[in-house]
């Protein structure tokens, strides 16, 4: 790592093992910048299995500073944020222990600092001469927020308007005093430049899938138990597990009118007690955390994406279409992949045709393979993350070059 360019890393949750959404972005990332720069990395692990990862990157930094964050504790701190009238989410990842380990990291030469997450951006607010401070906002978290408040009754339709609020207001500011920002597609670029308090324009990378990984016809060990219909995503996760509920509630039952054989897969990790619950009711199993989902992917017959409240771009949905799976799913969990409805995926919003939907794939093998097979050319042509993290990396070379002293020694790598 001699010689080279050294730069910051922030990341709210430790950024490996990439096994969920957020981490699948900061982990390519993480990976990118550490190609070309030596990499400080600071991050919070607020899962005890994630504490054996630790080694391994900092094996791949420069240094790596890892704060445990106690969910009920951080919980706990956040609502003092009630009265101190900063956004929750900001208040939940305010941390002494990151603030020590962050000021150590900010005293040596940085080329640049790149927060991933507006929760994050607190840590290098205060500017530093000659040293650009990127940020990664991923998705429009603030209308994250917005969307629960209009999905929920009072008190709490009170307090997620307040966190939407404050955190717009945060978001904007961020947005007007980092050098670059970014967001995770056109979709949420444009929401945020569409906003008069922000200054600067906000950019974009989209997510890619890895696409040797998740190939139908790569080799990985098949389930015993295949299901006709898959579900993956953390089970811990409210949009994920409002949507499954939704849909074993108002979808499933008509799936099984028309196919009473059917069988429902819900695929993923910490399912919470009422997901537990559904577990061999009506065809429907739950497995909790597997090792590999591509073997249930592989064995289904059509995957769904029945979200309800949805921000940025759904990796499920990309994984499922790396696999050539025909994919049923809300406009809500489509947006941010740019495709055709119909002719990638099918995209139904409620009970009715959710169902006919998937029972169409069910009913016609050929009509399922063709909508499979146009999903992972798209992905394969669209949705590569170095094609993606190209543009992460152009910006990243010109603002480090802008702030540069003229004649400074050069800290531009290539991008490609």
């Amino acid at each position: 790592m001699t010689g080279r360019s050294e730069v910051l890393f922030l990341a709210h949750r430790i950024p490996y093992p990439p096994d969920k959404g957020d981490k699948i972005r900061s982990w390519r990332l993480l990976s990118y910048l550490a190609e070309r720069y030596d990499v400080h990395l600071a991050c919070f692990i607020d899962d005890e299995r994630d504490l054996v990862h630790r080694d391994f990157l900092r094996g791949m930094c420069k240094s790596a500073s890892f704060v445990r964050l106690h969910p009920k504790r951080a919980t706990i701190k956040s609502a003092f944020g009630l009265m101190a009238g900063k956004a929750l989410s900001i208040a939940y990842y305010d941390h002494p222990e990151m603030r020590r380990a962050v000021a150590a990291a900010r005293a040596r030469p940085l080329a640049a600092e790149i927060a991933f997450s507006s929760t994050m951006a607190q840590y290098i607010k205060e500017a530093l001469p000659g040293r650009p401070r990127i940020i990664d906002f991923c998705d429009a978290d603030s209308e994250k927020w917005r969307e629960y408040a209009g999905l929920s009754s009072q008190p709490m339709r009170a307090v997620y308007h307040r966190e939407a609020k404050l955190l717009t207001q945060e978001e904007n500011a961020i947005a007007n005093w980092c050098d670059v920002s970014f967001a995770i597609t056109p979709a949420e670029a444009i929401l945020f430049n569409r906003r008069p308090p922000i200054r600067k324009e906000v950019r974009w990378f989209s997510n890619g899938v890895d696409t040797d990984y998740f190939n139908p016809a790569a080799a990985f060990k098949p389930v015993s138990s295949a299901a006709d219909i898959v579900f993956t995503g953390a089970m811990d996760y409210r949009a994920n597990v409002d949507a499954v509920l939704s849909f074993a509630e108002t979808v499933w039952p008509l799936i099984r009118n028309a196919e009473p054989e059917a069988r429902f897969a819900i695929v993923g990790a910490r399912p919470d007690a009422k997901i537990r619950a559904l577990d061999g009711t009506a065809g429907i199993i739950v497995t909790g955390r597997v090792e590999d989902v591509r073997p249930w992917l592989k064995g289904a017959k059509a995957v769904v994406a029945p979200l309800l409240v949805a921000r940025g771009l759904q990796n499920k949905v990309l994984e499922a279409m790396a696999m050539a799976k025909p994919v049923v799913a809300t406009h809500a969990a489509a947006t941010g992949i740019v495709c055709e409805a119909g002719e990638h995926l099918l995209i139904a919003d409620h009970p009715e045709p959710l169902a006919e939907a998937v029972v169409s794939l069910l009913h016609d093998a050929a009509k399922a393979e063709r909508l499979g097979a146009a999903a992972r050319a798209l992905c394969l042509e669209r949705y590569q993350w170095p094609q993606q993290l190209h543009r992460f990396g152009d910006a990243l070379n010109n603002a480090i070059s802008s702030a540069r002293p003229a004649g400074g020694p050069a800290a531009i790598l290539s991008s490609a």
